[in-house]
Order: structure tokens, then sequence, then C-alpha cells
């Protein structure tokens, strides 16, 4: 039996067995639940989860609510990893583990302009585990698992709790004055290839270019030849 974990008062979590927790989620958000409905699920190969959270405010300032977990599940895997694993954040939620894709967070909710206060928006986790057994060993080197990089002893419910403590805090500060510049220098020190060339595989489009930095509402500032632009995280919502 899977062990059930414990999350902090803010929060309030619901197991969904083998089954994915982002629709439970968006069903449950949809009904009109609280925010703060954390739902998971645990499988060998795989850790998933849905946060539910409810902004006060428009898309554009409230997906930071996606940098906030992204951040939260690197703090929660440098405490129970070891201390050479290195987790970086991509400006589009994947999580790169030395270096390979491990997982990746996204953000729905039923409004997509920047403009928008949404009614709710949930934040999903999705964390490859351990790779199928039916792969050989280096088989994928662009994509790997927690226990192809030494953390095969990272318990998976120990880490969900991490991440849930975390990603409450950075939450937290996102809503205080000087939050959101303290999210950005946290998660300035994570992000994957700042200042290199990148491709920006959006939902409707893929783009190359410079990574040159972020706005305050952390949208890439991407620079294609001549042209710079400016591509808002909601860019990357996704619609229920």
């Amino acid at each position: 039996m899977t062990e059930q974990p414990v999350f902090p008062p803010l929060l309030k979590g619901l197991a969904a067995g083998p089954a994915n927790p982002v629709p439970i989620a968006i069903a449950q958000a949809e009904r009109g639940v609280e925010a703060g409905l954390l739902v998971w699920s645990q499988t060998e190969e795989r850790l998933r989860a849905a946060l539910v959270l409810a902004p006060d405010t428009p898309l554009e300032q409230a997906m930071a609510g996606l940098v906030a977990c992204a951040v939260g599940m690197q703090n929660a895997l440098g405490v129970l990893a070891p201390p050479e694993t290195a987790l970086h954040i991509d400006w589009t939620g994947d999580l790169l583990l030395n270096g390979a894709h491990v997982g990746g967070l996204r953000a729905i909710a039923p409004e997509t302009k920047p403009q928008d206060v949404p009614l709710w928006m949930v934040v999903a986790l999705d964390l490859t585990v351990a790779l199928p057994d039916s792969l050989e060993p280096g088989q994928t080197p662009d994509w790997t698992a927690l226990d192809q990089e030494g953390c095969g002893e990272v318990e998976p419910i120990a880490l969900l709790e991490s991440w849930a403590r975390h990603s409450l805090l950075w939450l937290n500060e996102v809503d205080e004055p000087q939050g959101r510049a303290k999210l950005y220098r946290e998660w300035k020190g994570l992000v994957w290839k700042l200042g290199q060339d990148v491709t920006v595989r959006l939902p409707k489009a893929v783009l190359s270019g410079t990574f040159l930095g972020v706005d305050e509402n952390f949208g890439m500032i991407l620079k294609t030849g001549a042209t710079t632009e400016l591509l808002p995280l909601t860019r990357l919502l996704e619609r229920e």
C-alpha cells in the first residue's frame, strides 16, 4: 500500500491512485473547490501531482505560480538528493536532471488571455522516477529518471511532501511586495541556457533564438536574428 503523504495545513491531499491527477484536479476546480487541493499519483515509474490555485491577479502575473512550483521542486530535490545532483528549470517548465529531461510542470486554466483573472489555475507536475524496464541504460540520452542519476534512494512520497512545502513558501512569496524579485533571484540561478541559443517549444509554435532574459512577469526575451520579442508565460498556458 502506498504511503500517504503529509502536506502543510494550507494544502489538502487527494490520492488519485494510478490515474492522471490533472483531470481530477480540473474537475474539482470547476466544482468550486478551494485553492490548495493537491491531487497526486505515484507508480513505480512516475510521480504526478496537480495543485489547484485561485489567483486574484490577471494571468500575466498569476503565471508566476508556475515558476514558484518549479523552483519548489528544485529546492525539494536539493534537500533529498546527493549534493552533486544538478536540477535545472527550462523556461517552458521542463525539468532537467544532470542535463537530461526528467519531467516538467505545466499550467492549465479556463482562460488564456494575459489580462484575464482566471477562476482557477492548475499547476501540474510530472516526474520520471524510473525508466521503463524495456529500456536499456543509455538508450534514451535526452530522457532520464531519478534512479538513473543517483537519486534512487529518494522516496517519491518524501519528495512530494517536500515539493508541496517549498512550493507553498514560494507561492506565498509571490504575494509579497518584494517576493517576486526574491523568486526571480532564486530562479535565475536555476534556469536552463540563460544567455544561450535555445529552441522554445510552445503549444502552438516552435521558436529559436537567443534567450536574453525575462521581464518582471518571467516572460522570455528572445532575440531571433535582428528581432527581439517578448514571449509572455501565458503562451505556455493550456486550456482545460
